[in-house]
């Protein structure tokens, strides 16, 4: 295995769009996407692993090999037991609806990418900006844009664009598959009852207990913002669920993450008049009524970025763009937003204070009993690594002015 290159004090993994990530651990893993360079569309390295550690505060990069997946945007990244598994996508070649997976809990620090190839059952058909929930060691995806032949095609399939010579067609998917990852086997559930949602894309889903939500998404030149459930045991759809109060609007390529205490966190993405959005909101299930978050910064606007779950209740939002990609696709991001849901605990707090006050107690810290000390000094590393990117950031946007004027 070939050694990574030395990376930069406080670095961070390259700005992006269209990419996986996901939380498995202590850790917060990010694979693929694609930036513009020059207004042309680039895919990163398939064969680069960015590690964020929760606790640090710092990135790291690691060379990945074995069957490695085509450089890709528009994948749908999941983690099950310590795996992460992509399925999907869209390359220079076109789409996909080929399944890999990487070992993310690797002991000699290897990560070996595997082809899923003697699997039983049909897969999808190939497409990209799809959506999976997690449930019971299964993938089970929803929707998508990609293409069918015509004898592929069917009441799931809402047709967008055609290309008669080779009687291929495009357009938006709201079919159901799933993948047993103990069994290695494709199969499409029977939808016992309730109607399912409009086919679509850049839609976003979530799991709370038994239940898959999805909210919003794209279909022609449309813009939804319509909440959904899914049983996962009966396979029943809930139809389009009704809301007490305000509602977020319409918007394509946000986030949707779980919350503890059965609430969900939608945050940015692209309105129907093509902005992009930085409003969070909560959304209660036992109330059924959405909260918009007042505290939330108008000047950090995201999409097609990607929303985890981290240790304590955070949302931890990596990369996407500033933009709206079908215009300018220059505003790629590469910071980390972080959105506290709920209050740390007492030890928490204290170890953030003593990073964030490192300098004034540098003398004392030293006396903390050994398992203390070594959380307080990783503390320290979190906020010394803040400190350095919001310097650079800083400094980088005054010679931004600078130049500009």
């Amino acid at each position: 295995m070939a050694s990574a290159p030395p990376l930069p004090p406080f670095c961070v993994a390259e700005e992006r769009s269209g990419h996986c990530a996901v939380v498995d651990g202590p850790s917060l893993y990010v694979w693929g996407g694609y930036v513009s360079i020059e207004e042309n569309e680039v895919y990163l390295p398939n064969d680069e692993l960015w590690i964020y550690d929760i606790d640090s505060g710092l990135w790291s990069m690691h060379q990945m090999e074995g069957d490695l997946p085509p450089s890709m945007s528009g994948s749908c990244g999941a983690c099950i037991n310590g795996k992460l598994y992509i399925f999907g996508g869209f390359d220079d070649k076109g789409y996909s609806n080929r399944l890999y997976y990487v070992n993310l809990r690797t002991r000699n620090g290897s990560y070996l990418w595997k082809k899923i190839t003697d699997f039983k059952g049909q897969p999808p058909t190939p497409r990209d900006k799809l959506a999976c929930w997690v449930y019971k060691d299964r993938l089970v995806y929803f929707g998508g844009y990609g293409c069918r032949k015509q004898n592929e095609l069917s009441d799931c399939f809402d047709v967008h664009d055609a290309f008669w010579e080779g009687q291929i067609f495009w357009g938006w998917h709201n079919d159901v598959h799933v993948f047993d990852t103990k069994t290695q086997t494709w199969h499409q559930p029977i939808i016992k009852h309730g109607v399912p949602p409009q086919p679509r894309a850049a839609h976003s889903c979530a799991v709370l207990e038994n239940k898959g939500y999805i909210f919003g998404g794209r279909v022609l030149q449309t813009r939804m913002n319509d909440l959904h459930f899914l049983n996962l045991d009966t396979w029943t759809w809930s139809g389009k669920i009704r809301t007490n109060g305000e509602i977020p609007g319409d918007r394509s390529w946000h986030t949707l993450t779980p919350l503890a205490d059965g609430k969900l966190f939608l945050f940015g993405g692209l309105s129907s008049d093509n902005v992009p959005l930085s409003d969070g909101w909560i959304y209660a299930v036992e109330t059924s009524q959405w909260q918009q978050l007042a505290y939330l910064p108008k000047s950090r606007p995201r999409l097609w970025h990607t929303a985890c779950l981290g240790k304590e209740g955070e949302v931890m939002v990596f990369g996407g763009s500033k933009d709206d990609l079908h215009f300018m696709d220059t505003g790629h991001c590469s910071d980390l937003l972080i959105f506290q849901t709920q209050p740390y605990s007492l030890l928490r707090l204290s170890l953030d204070c003593i990073g964030k006050n490192a300098g004034l107690l540098e003398n004392q810290i030293s006396w903390l009993p050994s398992k203390l000390l070594e959380q307080a000094l990783v503390k320290t590393t979190f906020w010394a690594a803040v400190n350095y990117r919001q310097g650079r950031k800083a400094e980088a946007e005054g010679q931004e002015k600078i130049n500009v004027s």
